[in-house]
């Protein structure tokens, strides 16, 4: 349940979310980082004691399996999933052991995901139990944390990401991807993308805020027009689709994310957004 006092401490004071909807396969073996980094997208093979890296696993394809945060600690790399995904992924992982000195296991059960809200970033831990030098910040239930993620344009696996997307679509390549590790599943597609393709893909996630009028959240799948300025009760042409939607306390806005026709992603773009009998005006920012 949303909390507005929750979200206005964690504002001021920073928050942490319990995160129930992810869960941690744990990957141990002389041989687990050389091995991540021919799967996943980011630079693994890099990573020291402690650190954490956002990354992808995707098809061969190039559309996401799932997203992950990759981190090194106490002589294994744990993987931060979705938790609906962690039971399939460890089997999937599991079947890519050759001769490798690696072993996958879901420690979901024993190891906790817990998400930091400051007012730049948002940063997951994992451990047992919540560590102690984070016990000062506001505790926020999981719906006050989606109205914070949202506000903050930061897409979710499962929500606003699906086995369709390509990471190039969701704009995560600037944190998700290496541009200069060796070959990974999928690289050929990211490659050939950006270098031959400019980048340009079919469609990108944008952040949009609905001007003062919007007085109910549009459901997910809602659809996005273009903005038809000759009348306000008739939209454009469909460009896309929305995948989150909250209200912002912050601006007194609906705000969400959606995809939209690559036509559509600057900046300033007036949009429709149309569920049930309601019509939204919003701009893409």
């Amino acid at each position: 349940m949303f909390s507005l006092d929750g979200y206005k401490a964690a504002l001021v004071n920073g928050g942490v979310v319990r995160r129930a909807d992810r869960g941690v396969l744990a990957v141990a073996g002389a041989d687990r980082a050389a091995w991540l980094q021919g799967l996943l997208t980011n630079d693994i093979g890099s990573l020291k004691e402690g650190e954490s890296r956002y990354a992808a696993y995707l098809t061969p394809q190039g559309r996401m399996i799932s997203d992950m945060n990759v981190i090194e600690r106490g002589g294994r790399i744990l993987l931060d999933v979705p938790e609906p995904l962690a039971a399939s992924l460890r089997d999937r992982l599991d079947g890519l052991i050759f001769s490798e000195d690696v072993q996958v296991t879901n420690e979901s059960a024993t190891l906790w995901v817990w998400t930091v809200l400051s007012n730049d970033r948002l940063e997951d831990v994992i451990g047992e139990t919540l560590p102690a030098e984070l016990t000062a910040l506001t505790p926020v239930e999981f719906d006050t944390f989606e109205v914070m993620r949202i506000e903050r344009g930061v897409p979710r696996f499962l929500a606003d990401m699906d086995e369709e997307t390509i990471p190039l679509e969701a704009g995560i390549e600037d944190r998700a991807i290496s541009f200069t590790k060796g070959c990974y599943v999928g690289q050929e597609v990211i490659v050939r993308v950006t270098t031959r393709g400019g980048g340009r893909v079919a469609k990108k996630l944008v952040r949009w805020v609905a001007d003062a009028s919007a007085e109910i959240v549009p459901l997910r799948d809602a659809t996005i027009f273009s903005f038809d300025p000759s009348t306000s009760l008739r939209a454009g042409r469909e460009i896309g689709r929305v995948t989150s939607a909250a209200f912002s306390p912050t601006i007194d806005r609906v705000v969400g994310l959606g995809y939209v026709h690559r036509d559509f992603i600057a900046a300033g773009t007036e949009i429709t957004v149309v569920w049930n009998a309601a019509r939204v005006k919003a701009v893409v920012q």
